[in-house]
C-alpha cells in the first residue's frame, strides 16, 4: 500500500469539480486554464475516453490472474472509490507513513528547496493529493511549473485544481500517465526547463529491487540536470509494520478488496468481494509488506470472457511494499547514477526523505 491520498487537506482544498465548461483542466499562467494532456507518442490517435484505462486494466489484470500465483497490478487500487478508502487508511492511528512524511517535509521544507534551487519544474509523480506538493511550492524559489503525473484523471483534476487556486501565477500543467512505464512521458515535459522530480508516500517500495532499480534509473535519465527529492519507508520493528497494513477499522481490507469491486464496476466481471479474506504480513528477509486476498471457498470469476478458478485458501498477490535501510537505499541510488546528498529521518525513525542530485 503505497501512500498516495494524505489525511489532512488546507481549508477550501476538499471541493474541487466543477471547472468551467464541464472540462478536465489545470490553471495555468494568468488564469487560463492548461487543458489535461495524455502521454503518448506525436501522431497517434486520440482514443475513446476511458477506452484506453479499461483495456489495459482488463489485459493486465488477467495477465495477472492467470499466472500460477495470481496478481493484480496494485496501481489499479486507486480509482475513486479507492482513494477515498484510502484516505479513511491515512486517518488510522496505526498508519504512521503520512503523518511522519508530512512532518519531515514540513520541519526540512527550507533545507530540501536550497537543494532544489531556482526556477525548477517540479514534476509529482502520482499526483493523487496536492498537501505534499503545496508544502514544497509554498518555500520554493520562483517554481517555473507544476508538473502532476498520475494514472487517474479524477484524482489529477482535483491535485491540479487545488494547487491552481492556492498558487494562482504558477504554470500548472497535469499529465495523466502510467509514469512507472510510459516511455512517452519525455516527450509531453517542456524540455527546456531544469527538471525536479517528486515522488513522495514510498511508493518505490512496490516495486521488487530489480524494478526499482530500472525505474530509478529511468527517472535519473528523465531528469538530468535536476534531481529527485523521494520518501521511503524504512525497515522496522515488524509489529508496527503488521499493524500500520491491518487497521483495526477494517479499513485497508476495504481498500484491498475494491480492486475487485472496481474489476465488476468498470469490465463487467463478478467477483464476490466478501469471499476473499484480507492478509498482510511482514517478510523479514525479503523485508517487505505482502498484501494478499485469500479465497475463503472454492469458487469461478468472470472476467471478459475468461473463466477464472479459485481454490479455497488460494491467493491473490495484490501489492509489495518494501523497506529499506538509509544506507542500503543511498547506495540503489548510486547505482542508479544519482548522487545522494540530502537525507533526513523523522524523530521515531520511521521515515526517511532523500535528495538525489542527476548529473547533466
Amino acid at each position: 500500500m503505497t501512500d498516495k491520498r494524505e489525511d489532512t487537506m488546507p481549508a477550501g482544498w476538499s471541493q474541487l469539480a466543477g471547472f468551467p465548461g464541464g472540462g478536465i483542466f489545470g490553471r495555468g499562467r494568468r488564469g487560463r486554464l492548461a487543458p489535461l494532456s495524455a502521454s503518448r507518442p506525436a501522431g497517434a490517435a486520440k482514443p475513446p475516453a476511458g477506452a484506453v484505462g479499461r483495456t489495459a486494466f482488463a489485459r493486465e489484470l488477467l495477465a495477472g490472474l492467470q499466472q500460477p500465483r495470481k496478481t493484480t497490478p496494485c496501481k489499479y487500487f486507486y480509482d475513486a472509490c479507492g482513494a477515498a478508502l484510502f484516505e479513511q487508511i491515512c486517518a488510522q492511528p496505526e498508519y504512521y507513513l503520512t503523518r511522519a512524511e508530512l512532518s519531515l517535509l514540513t520541519r526540512h521544507a527550507t533545507r530540501l528547496t536550497e537543494c532544489i534551487g531556482d526556477d525548477a519544474e517540479l514534476i509529482e509523480f502520482g499526483a493523487s493529493s496536492p498537501v505534499k506538493a503545496s508544502v514544497l511550492l509554498h518555500v520554493m524559489r520562483q517554481p517555473a511549473a507544476y508538473v502532476p503525473v498520475d494514472i487517474s484523471g479524477g484524482a489529477l483534476l482535483e491535485t491540479a485544481g487545488a494547487i491552481s487556486t492556492a498558487f494562482p501565477g504558477l504554470d500548472v500543467r497535469p499529465l495523466m500517465a502510467d509514469y512507472t512505464g510510459d516511455t512517452a512521458l519525455t516527450h509531453a515535459l517542456d524540455p527546456k526547463r531544469r527538471r525536479v522530480g517528486f515522488f513522495p508516500g514510498s511508493s518505490l517500495g512496490n516495486f521488487e529491487p530489480d524494478e526499482a532499480l530500472a525505474f530509478l534509473i529511468r527517472l535519473r535519465k528523465l531528469l538530468q540536470g535536476g534531481g529527485l527529492l523521494i520518501g521511503v519507508d524504512l525497515v522496522k520493528d515488524p509489529t508496527r509494520l503488521h499493524a500500520a497494513y491491518n487497521d483495526a477499522a477494517g479499513a485497508t481490507a476495504a481498500f484491498n478488496r475494491n480492486v475487485l469491486v472496481r474489476a465488476n464496476r468498470e469490465l463487467g466481471a463478478d467477483f464476490r468481494p466478501e469471499q476473499f479474506a484480507h492478509y498482510a504480513f511482514y517478510d523479514p528477509v525479503a523485508r517487505r509488506i505482502e498484501m494478499h486476498l485469500v479465497s475463503l471457498c472454492d469458487q469461478d470469476a468472470h472476467v471478459a470472457g475468461r473463466t477464472l478458478h479459485f481454490d479455497e485458501g488460494e491467493s491473490i498477490r495484490t501489492e509489495y511494499s518494501h523497506k529499506y535501510t538509509v544506507p542500503d537505499f543511498r547506495a540503489l541510488a548510486t547505482r542508479a547514477g544519482f548522487r545522494p546528498r540530502l537525507s533526513v529521518i523523522d524523530s521515531e525513525g520511521l521515515f526517511s526523505l532523500h535528495w538525489l542530485e542527476s548529473p547533466a
